[in-house]
C-alpha cells in the first residue's frame, strides 16, 4: 500500500507531509482562511469600528498571505469589504470577484475573495435545524460557490463561521455550533453524492478544536471523508509526536483567548479525496507574522494545491 493510500485510512485524517510524493504538471493555486476580528466601519452593538492601525495590520499579513482564493470571517458590512477589496487593489492584491452573505446576525458576516470567477452561487441563509423543539437558523449563514479555477479544474468551496463558545440564553453554545456543523455536513454530502471526485473545500472558523464532535462532523466517515490540511508555522520545526497517532509537535495553533490565555487551533481548511491527493504541503501553513495580534485574535491559514496546467 502507497504511503498515501495508508494516510487516506488513518481513522483521524490529518494529512502529512507525504501527502504529495509526486504532483501533477507544473501549477497550483492556494485557497485561505482568516477572521479578521470585526472588521466593521461602524459600531454594531458591542463590536467597535475597526481601527486603521489594526486594517493596515490585516493588510499586511494578506498581502504576504498572496492567497487566490481568500474568505473571511467577521466581515462588517457590505462598505466595510468593497473598502479592504480597494485598499488591497492598492497594495497590488487584486480579487475583482467576490460573494458576500447576510445572515441572523446582521453585524458579522462571511464573504469570499477570488482571482478566478465565480461561477455559481448557493448562499444558505435561511436554512435551520431544530433544538429542544425550538428551531434556529445558522447565524452568519453559510457561502457556497463554484469557481473556476483554470479551464479544466473547478472547484465548490463552502465557507462558514459556526457559533461561538460564547454562553447564550437562547441554547448551548456548544450544542449550537454542533448543529450548526451538522446543517454544514449535510452539504457536503449532497454535493459528494452527486460526485465523489468533485473538488470540493470547506473552509472557515468553526470554533472547536480537533477531537470536538463539530469537526468529528464536519471530517466524516468512509468515502466522503474530508481531510484536514493542517496549516503550521513554517518555523522549522518537524518533530513527530512520540504517539505515531496524533499530529506532529509542530505550531499549527490558530486563535488566542485573551479570557483564559490560551492558545488552540480552531480555523480550518478541509478538503475532499480529490484535493487531497494534490496537497502541496510545503505551500501549507498558518502564518506567523510580527505582532500579528493588533490585526486580529486569529492567524490566517493557507492551503496550496497542484492542479493541471490548461
Amino acid at each position: 500500500m502507497s504511503v498515501l493510500l495508508r494516510l487516506l485510512a488513518v481513522a483521524w485524517p490529518i494529512l502529512s507531509a507525504a501527502a504529495v510524493e509526486q504532483p501533477p504538471a507544473a501549477g497550483s493555486f492556494s485557497i485561505a482562511s482568516y477572521n479578521l476580528e470585526n472588521y466593521c466601519d461602524r459600531p454594531t452593538g458591542t463590536r467597535p469600528v475597526k481601527s486603521e492601525v489594526s486594517k493596515s495590520k490585516i493588510r499586511e499579513a494578506l498581502v504576504k498571505l498572496d492567497a487566490d482564493i481568500l474568505a473571511v470571517q467577521e466581515m462588517g458590512s457590505l462598505e466595510a469589504l468593497e473598502e479592504l477589496r480597494t485598499s488591497l487593489r492598492t497594495e497590488g492584491l487584486d480579487y475583482p470577484h467576490w460573494e458576500f452573505v447576510n445572515g441572523v446576525d446582521t453585524n458579522i458576516h462571511v464573504a469570499i475573495l477570488s482571482r478566478f470567477p465565480i461561477t455559481a452561487r448557493r448562499a444558505h441563509t435561511n436554512d435551520g435545524f431544530l433544538l429542544n423543539g425550538r428551531r434556529f437558523r445558522i447565524s452568519r449563514g453559510i457561502a457556497e460557490v463554484d469557481i473556476r479555477v483554470s479551464r479544466d479544474y473547478r472547484l465548490t468551496l463552502l465557507a462558514a463561521h459556526l457559533k461561538s463558545r460564547r454562553e447564550v440564553p437562547e441554547a448551548d453554545q456548544a450544542e449550537l455550533r454542533k448543529q450548526e456543523a451538522v446543517l454544514l455536513r449535510r452539504f457536503v454530502d449532497e454535493r459528494l453524492d452527486a460526485d465523489p471526485d468533485t473538488h470540493l473545500a470547506v473552509v472557515g472558523d468553526f470554533n472547536d478544536v480537533r477531537n470536538s464532535s463539530p469537526i468529528k462532523i464536519l471530517l466524516g466517515r468512509g468515502t466522503h471523508t474530508l481531510f484536514d490540511t493542517r496549516p503550521t508555522e513554517r518555523s522549522g520545526d518537524s518533530a513527530n509526536n512520540l504517539n505515531p497517532r496524533l499530529p506532529p509537535r509542530d505550531v499549527a495553533w490558530t486563535h488566542y483567548y485573551a479570557t483564559e490565555e490560551t492558545y488552540s487551533r480552531i480555523d480550518y481548511i478541509l478538503v475532499s479525496r480529490s484535493m487531497a491527493q494534490t496537497l502541496d504541503r510545503s505551500g501549507t501553513s498558518v502564518l506567523a507574522f510580527q505582532d500579528w495580534g493588533l490585526a486580529s485574535d486569529h492567524r490566517p491559514i493557507l492551503a496550496r494545491f497542484f492542479r493541471k496546467t490548461d
